[in-house]
């Protein structure tokens, strides 16, 4: 299974140049059974790296481009009534896919974004009283402008929440841009790209993340962050127990990634500012270099066992 892994993280930084550590942080979180933020400045190759994963995993995948007229019924569908049967049918929205791409969802109104919640944390949408389940395996993937750009909304803490992980992409370094500017068109080679794994591998590899060992030392080193989080950063609220599970398992397939099963302190680190940089955002601030520096505290002030 490492192989078939190994296999599509090098196909994927052919596409995504110069970014191996956050192809590695998103399939660890798809691999956890999350759902993945990414934010950054249009243009940096967001939306890109979600048809990539996508399809180099093999997944049915679904595009919404979120706008302030978007209605929830776009994304979940809508009963309308035939007149031949006098009966309403069902008309599945964009949602009933294996990885939806909500591309841009802060210039969505609230009312459409939290149409997202129950399918994120349930993997179902109700209609009508009817509760549907939505195809497994099931992401989120959405991408958003920082949110000091004009016409976002910025998103409720609940939303944040859950998402698994938040990661930025950022400027290419110089050599990996003159590839960019010098090759081929990163759409027109992604198309040609074959899938390296089945649907049924990436539930093989959900299944298997559970299952890599965690010491109870590790488990202690955990929990100190999750506490130091609560009681020593101000007015911050903490991490949420939503928060500490995401910890646990993202550090579990990271390790399971890296072909070893168990996890070490090194594991926790290089996951951390992914998981919990959108989960430290003080009431009314969504400044990057603020969470940035909290995350480095919790690095810094909580001992390794």
């Amino acid at each position: 299974m490492n192989k078939i892994i190994n296999n599509l993280i090098e196909n994927a930084n052919t596409i995504i140049l110069g970014k191996d550590m956050q192809i590695r942080l998103s399939l660890a979180c798809l691999f956890s059974r999350g759902h993945l933020l990414i934010e950054d400045l249009p243009g940096m190759g967001k939306t890109t790296l979600a048809h990539l994963l996508a399809k180099l995993m093999g997944l049915q995948y679904n595009r919404v481009q979120f706008t302030s007229d978007l209605l929830p019924t776009d994304l979940i569908g809508v009963s309308i009534y035939d007149k031949e049967s006098g009966s309403f049918s069902f008309h599945a929205g964009a949602i009933f896919t294996q990885v939806i791409l909500a591309d841009e969802i802060n210039r969505a109104t609230p009312k459409a974004q939290s149409a997202l919640l129950e399918a994120m944390e349930e993997r179902q949408v109700t209609i009508e009283g009817e509760s549907l389940e939505l195809p497994e395996p099931f992401f989120v993937i959405a991408t958003q402008n920082p949110s000091y750009h004009v016409g976002t909304y910025p998103l409720p803490e609940s939303q944040y929440d859950r998402f698994m992980m938040k990661i930025e992409l950022g400027y290419p370094d110089r050599q990996a841009e003159r590839s960019i500017l010098t090759g081929r068109d990163r759409n027109i080679m992604l198309q040609t790209l074959p899938p390296c794994m089945s649907t049924e591998d990436v539930i093989k590899i959900q299944s298997k993340i559970p299952q890599v060992y965690v010491s109870d030392a590790l488990l202690d080193y955990l929990q100190d962050i999750v506490d130091f989080s609560r009681n020593n950063l101000g007015d911050n609220p903490g991490l949420s127990p939503r928060g500490s599970l995401a910890l646990l398992r993202c550090a579990q397939a990271w390790a399971f990634i890296d072909g070893r099963n168990a996890v070490v302190p090194e594991d926790i680190q290089a996951i951390l500012p992914s998981v919990v940089s959108h989960r430290l955002r003080q009431s009314g601030d969504h400044q990057s270099s603020n969470t940035d520096s909290l995350t480095k505290q919790l690095l810094e002030s909580v001992s390794i066992p």
